[in-house]
């Protein structure tokens, strides 16, 4: 029974923990956008690039 003075509240911190930082990741933004990150490997660019001409190779 003593350990429940310690639990409850223990859990109850948690929790507000918990919450704190599920709204703060709402707030900044984290799941604004969930389709972009998986759609984006999808959409590599699969042609290479031209090699950079420089100075010393146009003399």
């Amino acid at each position: 029974m003593e350990s429940l003075f310690i639990l409850i509240p223990l859990s109850l911190l948690i929790v507000g923990l918990l919450a704190w930082i599920l709204n703060w990741s709402v707030k900044s933004g984290q799941f604004d956008d969930l389709d972009g990150p998986g759609q984006s490997i999808l959409m590599d660019d699969d042609a290479p690039k031209a090699p950079k001409v420089s100075e010393h190779t146009q003399k």
